[in-house]
């Protein structure tokens, strides 16, 4: 039965005719019930009161091709690609789903089992509508949720199976929008490892173009965001729409221009890793995926995306606080330590004002030790000769030890203690495989590829769940211990079933799920061979990803400037590593290294502190008395990139703080002669206001239209490549 509903807000307003408007200050989604039972789209982008709905039959032998449907199926006369295939038991593709009622929801219902965005009344509302199959038995339900405040919608769609025979899901868009004709470009991020998320731009062409993963992860190579924007996009300027899904597993991205001009974005699960078998009475809810608008250019658009994640999807209690500066003991020390050689680099890092030690990789297993990279995965328990005494005697240890107060810091405070794990991998030389050899995914009698000497748990099985949660629970209970860095180093290969990546992904998602819920105050950092998996999926239950292993700065200039396209700074890991160096063996200086990894909300170190010389542990301390004055605006503030490194030789980036207050960090990558440095224009600054830099004091308006002018040459390092600048802008 239909429930005609007007909201107490009007966010989401619905006609007598069923004609749907999901409504923002600066955004509007539109789509109607046609007389077939049909919805079909109207709009999506700027306010458009008063827009009517497309009604009456198109030109003749445009009429099915040009039908801009909300649920795009196969079969039925659209030749494009369609937002679902089901299989049905008579071996036929065709569903034809019609509208038969809706709901207006306050707040935002959570998706069984899977990451989501979430909010009160106050801040989202939800329409679902419900479309039905008569001849299948079939069911759908498409979510609409839209946040006002950040120009966004979040939609998603369930499947149930009211017939009495099985079919199987074999393509499952979580977002299928048609755009209309136009000079559109697609954005992406794509790249490998030690070299991910490079932003990438081109036209779309008539066909179908896009990316995908299909190595079971989000992965290194594509990212599960996409920007569609006009030709004349800037930073600052012209439409720009993103979608986002939030999913950690593999995925596809769709653009196709077919005839007419008419474009069509569609992204969700990849097609060839599902295959969904869905019995009768079964349900099946596809991931949830963004969509945000911004008419403010490509820098609205990720602003948008940035305050939806901080505020609506990422949900630790770590997503809104400042991060301790950090020291991982992987650099120098790999496999090769003792408890003594990391109790003298812990007592480094506390002499140096570093308030949180890092245990990397080594130090577990006890038949199997991990002292190299082919033994003891699964085996989560102290090797005993590592630590003597027991781990837990070794981290009140490392706590004990009193951290140098730096900066603002007025009194010591005892060192945090975090540690390394990767549950979700094992090695056939350790004690879980042996015990359970059927516990990994693998192909009937295929070969079980490994990959670092180790292979995958099939985390689809309950039992693997079970055994993740139990193992790493009891390793946070065993000692003080207040981070966890989650590693992922393969990909998946011989999956026993299409579909089994997915299964493994809900399960996944559980284990997160209980182990973030049990241990609510540790901070939990991402990890996958560096970015491997950096999505908005994980990002629900971890507040920061390590972001590369490339932690070469000039490199990371491309990755961080391409990760904040979609994600916020804050949930960036960021470190400084030694010079030369260990990646592409460039040199550059200290101070540049650190303003670089400044632009992340988890600010840390790679070095081996008892080799430093009395000068560098001294700008040490200067930098993180430094980091902890700058990360607020990281993890509170509106970016504004203001200079790309792929499109500049000085790239910059602005953090407005909530109160006004902003800090630039500029670069120049190389050193240049004879050469005009163009002026940064600071965007997001107030016009009518007043600023201070360096005691100097600027009208809003000036730097916003004309910018300031950075003299690199009065830098203390003239004519040389690698330079950086910090300044602080107080609004006066």
């Amino acid at each position: 039965m239909t429930q005609i509903v007007k909201p107490r807000t009007a966010a989401v307003e619905v006609s007598p005719a069923n004609e749907f408007v999901l409504r923002g200050p600066a955004v509007e989604y539109r789509f109607h019930v046609a007389a077939d039972g049909e919805l079909i789209h109207d709009h999506f982008g700027a306010p458009a009161p008063g827009l009517a709905a497309s009604t009456g039959p198109a030109p003749w032998g445009r009429a099915l091709l040009d039908e801009r449907r909300e649920f795009p199926d196969l079969g039925r006369g659209d030749f494009r690609l369609p937002a679902f295939i089901v299989r049905h038991a008579a071996g036929h593709t065709v569903t034809a789903f019609k509208y038969a009622a809706h709901r207006v929801v306050e707040g935002k219902p959570a998706l069984p089992g899977l990451p989501a965005t979430f909010g009160t009344a106050a801040d989202v509302t939800t329409l679902v509508v419900d479309l039905a199959d008569k001849h299948s038995g079939l069911v759908a339900e498409l979510s609409y949720s839209v946040f006002p405040a950040h120009n966004a919608i979040a939609r998603s769609f369930t499947l149930r199976n009211a017939g009495t025979t099985p079919v199987e899901i074999q393509r499952a868009s979580s977002f299928t929008l048609d755009l209309p004709s136009g000079d559109w470009e697609m954005v992406q991020l794509a790249g490998d490892w030690c070299r991910e998320r490079v932003e990438m731009r081109r036209p779309v062409f008539p066909g179908t173009q896009g990316f995908q993963s299909a190595v079971g992860y989000s992965s290194h190579y594509f990212n599960p965001f996409v920007a569609l924007v006009d030709a004349s996009t800037t930073e600052t300027q012209g439409p720009a729409y993103a979608f986002n899904l939030v999913y950690t597993g593999s995925f596809a991205v769709d653009v196709e221009r077919h005839a007419y001009d008419i474009v069509r974005v569609s992204i969700g699960l990849n097609p060839v890793q599902l295959s969904w078998p869905l019995g009768a009475g079964e349900t099946f809810t596809t991931p949830e995926a963004v969509a945000v608008y911004s008419d403010a250019g490509l820098g609205g658009m990720s602003r948008h995306l940035h305050r939806l994640y901080r505020d609506h999807l990422s949900r630790s209690r770590w997503t809104k606080r400042e991060r301790p500066v950090l020291l991982n003991s992987w650099e120098g020390m790999y496999f090769k330590f003792t408890d003594a050689m990391l109790y003298e680099r812990a007592k480094n890092c506390a002499e140096l004002g570093i308030k949180l030690f890092v245990l990397d990789d080594g130090w577990f297993g006890d038949k199997h030790p991990r002292v190299n990279d082919d033994a003891g995965l699964g085996d989560w328990i102290p090797n005993p000769r590592r630590f003597p005494q027991g781990l837990d005697t070794f981290v009140k240890s490392v706590n004990d030890l009193q951290v140098k107060p730096v900066g603002a810091a007025t009194a010591p405070q005892d060192l945090q203690f975090g540690i390394w794990v990767e549950p979700e991998m094992v090695n056939p030389s350790s004690d879980l495989y042996e015990a359970h050899p059927d516990w990994v995914l693998f192909a009937g009698e295929h070969e079980r590829t490994e990959s670092r000497q180790q292979l995958v748990l099939d985390l689809g099985k309950t039992e693997v769940q079970d055994y993740i949660i139990e193992a790493i629970g009891n390793v946070l209970r065993m000692a003080n211990i207040t981070f966890v860095k989650w590693d992922n180093n393969r990909y998946m290969h011989e999956t026993p079933q299409p579909y089994a990546s997915h299964k493994y992904m809900l399960g996944l998602y559980r284990v997160l799920d209980s182990l973030t819920t049990s241990f609510p105050e540790v901070l939990f950092e991402g990890c996958a061979s560096g970015g491997g998996r950096y999505d908005p999926g994980i990002l629900q239950y971890w507040p920061q990803q390590w972001t590369s292993d490339d932690t070469d700065p000039l490199e990371r200039l491309h990755i961080q400037f391409g990760t904040c396209l979609a994600y916020p700074p804050s949930a960036m890991g960021c470190h400084v590593s030694a010079s030369p160096g260990e990646q592409v063996g460039r040199a550059t200086p200290l101070e540049f290294r650190a303003h670089v990894a400044l632009m992340g909300g988890s600010f840390g170190f790679e070095l081996e502190l008892e080799h430093l010389s009395a000068e560098e542990r001294a700008q040490i301390s200067e930098l993180v008395a430094l980091a902890e004055k700058v990360n607020p605006y990281v993890i509170h503030g509106d970016l504004y990139r203001l200079a790309l490194p792929g499109k500049s030789n000085y790239p910059a980036a602005l953090y407005v703080a909530p109160d006004g207050n902003a800090v630039l960090l500029a670069f120049q990558m190389y050193a240049r002669i004879k050469v005009d440095t163009p002026r940064l224009r600071l965007d997001g600054l107030d016009e009518a206001a007043e600023y201070e830099i360096n005691g100097v004091r600027y009208s809003g308006k000036a730097l916003r239209s004309v910018g300031l002018q950075l003299d690199w040459s009065s830098s203390r390092l003239p004519g040389v490549d690698h330079q950086s600048k910090l300044l602080f802008i107080n609004k006066v």
